[in-house]
């Protein structure tokens, strides 16, 4: 009797598992659907809990056309997603890195920011999203005072653009310089790393963000493509390192790792019939 040899394969480690609580935007550029992305390709199991929709507009300029998802919606989601993951759970991988992305309202911020208390994520990134074109302007600037209040304290790295880095720090920003400066004061505020972004907004052939933690101060630079920004490249960005922080990386590691991915990404965009291109996030293969 001849007997047959099998291979019997050592189950794979578990993955990181991280959540996204962010907007879906339509087109798949941005948003939930770039932060699902990007974890897929760094190698984590993503989750998003949904906040609004996000559909821009073709008849009016490409604007946003702006809806919140129900409240008890965003707790209920915010629920499951902590009761199967959590650290009761019982799950091998315990759910501990969150990145938090458009919220879109004081309502939003107050559900998220009660869902996110008491301590329970070892990281939690947030990419500050502080105005949502389509919104009225004073709705728009009780939802910025509201992330900050709310949001700000909870962060511990924090992926601010050039508007929002201004916004939180209170500092005009025009160089490599101020920018700088931004990153600092926002770290002072928050207590949290901070990714400045300076991108294609400041001149020269670079685009460079500002890396500080409090103690390190690094900019990362990489030669720009083109001279407009690409949907999805910020919340990318900050998808990567919350991907990248939930395997175990240092901040610093994983703002320079977040960095070549989105290069890449954007070196190799998607083009569309809408008047901007978008990030790919499969670029870096």
């Amino acid at each position: 009797m001849t007997s047959v040899a099998t291979d019997v394969q050592s189950p794979a480690a578990a993955p990181a598992v991280v959540l996204t609580i962010a907007g879906s935007e339509a087109t798949g550029g941005a948003g939930a659907q770039a932060d699902l992305k990007t974890f897929q390709e760094l190698g984590v199991f993503g989750i998003a809990n949904l906040t609004c929709i996000v559909s821009f507009n073709p008849n009016d300029s490409w604007n946003h056309r702006f809806v919140p998802v129900d409240q008890q919606v965003i707790a209920d989601q915010l629920e499951a997603t902590t009761a199967a993951y959590g650290p009761s759970s019982g799950a091998p991988s315990v759910l501990d890195t969150v990145k938090i992305g458009m919220l879109g309202s004081p309502a939003t911020i107050s559900t998220v920011a009660g869902a996110l208390g008491g301590g329970r994520f070892r990281n939690v990134v947030l990419d500050p999203v502080l105005i949502c074109k389509g919104q009225e302007p004073g709705h728009a600037l009780d939802t910025d005072q509201a992330l900050k209040a709310q949001i700000l304290p909870l962060a511990t790295f924090v992926t601010p653009n050039h508007f929002e880095a201004e916004s939180l720090s209170g500092l005009e920003i025009t160089d490599v310089e101020s920018l700088k400066a931004a990153a600092v004061r926002i770290h002072e505020l928050s207590g949290a790393a901070v990714l400045a972004k300076g991108g294609v907004r400041l001149a020269g052939p670079d685009a460079v963000d500002v890396f500080y933690d409090g103690e390190t101060l690094e900019v990362l630079r990489a030669e720009k493509v083109g001279e407009v920004a690409v949907s999805g490249a910020g919340c990318s960005l900050a998808a990567a390192v919350t991907a990248e922080l939930a395997k175990g990386a240092a901040p610093l590691e994983a703002a320079r790792t977040a960095k070549a991915f989105v290069t890449a990404g954007i070196r190799n965009r998607v083009a569309s019939g809408a008047p901007f291109d978008a990030l790919w996030q499969g670029g870096p293969r």
